[in-house]
C-alpha cells in the first residue's frame, strides 16, 4: 500500500477518501505520495521514493517543479476546484470598492452606544455613498477556470466585460457568455476597464504584469482586484498609484508590509478558496489525481508532465515510464521487453515540451530486470511496474 503524507490539513472528506486507499506516512520522509496546500516545498528534502505531489489548488509556486521532474516525480493541481469560491470573493472585492460598506459598518461599531444611533446614522450615511458596478466594464485578464468564471458572473451583474487570454483553451471558450468580448491586446484592457481583475500563473513572465506603465494607461478611479497571487502586481506602484488617486482601491488577498500599510486598499487574508466547499473539491480532485497515478499510471492535470490515460489495467503488468523526449526512446524500450520475451498489448506516449510520459501494458512472465534496464537508459528520470490482473 503507497504510504501518503499530508503537508498541510486537508478536509476530513478528503483524509476519509486518501487513507480508505493509501496508508498515511507520518513523516514526509517516509512518503510515496503528498497532498499539499501552502507549504513550501522549496525548503525540504524530497525522498528518493516519492512518486508524486498533489497540489489541493491551482498555484504550483510553492513547489520546485524543475527538481520533481528531474527526478520523475509527477506534479498535479487541481484546476477549477475552488474556482467558484474565488469568483464569489472578487464579486465580494468589487461590491466592497464600489460601496464603502466596510466604513459604514465600522462607523456603526464605532457609536453602537449613542443615543438615537438610528438618526445619527442616517446623518453619516452620505459620508459612505458609492456607485452601482452594474453598467460599469470590468476587464479580466486569465480566462481560465477562474477567470471564465468571473467574467460570466460580470455579465450576470449587468457589467461590460472584456477578457484578455492569448492561451485561451477551447473548454473555457466555450464556457464563456457569448457577451463577454475578448480582446487581443491587453492595453486595451488597461485603457476600457473600470475594473480590472487578473487570474493568471504565477511565474516570470508573469511577474509584476501589471506595473506602472501599464498603471498608466488605466482610467482615473480604477479598481484593480488581484486574488490571484501578490507577484503578478508591481505593488510599489500600485501603492504610488492609490496615493495619487490614479487607482481608486485595490483589491488584493494577499497581506504583506506593503499592502497592509497602503491607503484605500482592501486587503482579505488569503480567503479566496477557503470555504468548505472549495477545501473539499480540491481535496477530493487531488486524491483522485494521486490515486489514478499510483494505481494505474494515468495522468490528469500534470503541471510537468503530459496527461495520459490508459484507462483501468487489462493485461499482466502496466510500466510506466518518465523521461526526456528525445528519439528512439520507445525503441529502447521495445527492445528491453522483447529481450525478456515480453509481448506490448497496449501502448500511449504523451510529450510535454522536452519530457514525456510512456505508459506499456504488456503480458507474459514477468522479469524484474526490465525495470532496471529501463532507469539505465539515458535521458530515463524513473520507471516503474504496476501489477495487472
Amino acid at each position: 500500500m503507497y504510504k501518503v503524507h499530508c503537508m498541510n490539513r486537508i478536509s476530513k472528506s478528503g483524509v476519509d477518501q486518501l487513507f480508505g486507499t493509501f496508508a498515511p506516512a507520518k513523516d514526509l520522509e517516509d512518503a510515496e505520495a503528498v497532498v499539499v496546500r501552502s507549504a513550501n516545498m522549496h525548503e525540504v528534502e524530497l525522498p528518493d521514493d516519492l512518486l508524486a505531489v498533489a497540489r489541493a489548488g491551482a498555484g504550483v509556486n510553492n513547489i520546485p517543479i524543475d527538481e520533481c521532474t528531474k527526478r520523475g516525480i509527477v506534479v498535479f493541481n487541481t484546476p477549477g476546484a475552488n474556482a467558484n469560491g474565488v469568483k464569489e470573493m472578487v464579486i465580494a472585492g468589487m461590491l466592497l470598492a464600489s460601496r464603502d460598506i466596510l466604513g459604514s459598518a465600522k462607523w456603526v461599531a464605532e457609536h453602537a452606544d449613542i443615543d438615537n444611533v438610528a438618526a445619527a446614522a442616517e446623518k453619516a450615511k452620505s459620508q459612505f455613498g458609492g456607485f452601482e458596478i452594474a453598467g460599469k466594464t470590468l476587464g479580466v485578464i486569465g480566462l481560465g477556470a477562474i477567470g471564465a468564471m468571473v467574467a460570466n458572473a460580470g455579465r450576470s451583474l449587468g457589467m461590460h466585460v472584456l477578457g484578455y487570454d492569448p492561451y485561451l483553451s477551447v473548454k473555457y471558450a466555450w464556457s464563456l457568455d457569448r457577451h463577454v468580448h475578448a480582446v487581443r491586446n491587453v492595453g486595451d484592457i488597461f485603457s476600457q476597464a473600470d475594473f480590472v481583475t487578473i487570474h493568471v500563473p504565477a511565474n516570470d513572465k508573469t511577474r509584476h504584469m501589471i506595473g506602472r506603465d501599464q498603471i498608466a494607461q488605466m482610467k482615473r478611479g480604477v479598481v484593480v482586484l488581484n486574488f490571484a497571487r501578490d507577484i503578478l502586481i508591481d505593488e510599489a506602484a500600485m501603492a504610488d498609484a492609490l496615493k495619487s488617486g490614479h487607482v481608486a482601491r485595490y483589491v488584493t488577498d494577499f497581506a504583506n508590509p506593503l499592502t497592509t500599510h497602503m491607503p484605500n486598499a482592501i486587503v482579505t487574508s488569503h480567503l479566496g478558496a477557503s470555504t468548505v466547499e472549495a477545501e473539499d473539491n480540491c481535496a477530493a480532485m487531488a486524491i483522485s489525481e494521486l490515486r489514478d497515478y499510483l494505481l494505474s499510471g494515468n495522468i490528469n492535470n500534470s503541471v510537468n508532465f503530459g496527461d495520459v490515460d490508459l484507462g483501468p489495467i487489462e493485461t499482466d503488468e502496466r510500466i510506466v515510464v518518465l523521461h526526456r523526449n528525445v528519439p528512439n526512446m520507445i525503441g529502447s524500450f521495445s527492445q528491453i521487453l522483447a529481450d525478456a520475451n515480453l509481448n506490448i498489448e497496449n501502448m500511449a506516449n504523451k510529450r510535454r515540451g522536452e519530457v514525456a510520459t510512456t505508459l506499456l501494458e504488456t503480458s507474459g512472465p514477468w522479469n524484474d530486470s526490465v525495470i532496471d534496464r529501463m532507469c539505465e537508459i539515458d535521458g530515463v528520470f524513473r520507471a516503474r511496474m504496476i501489477p495487472g490482473r
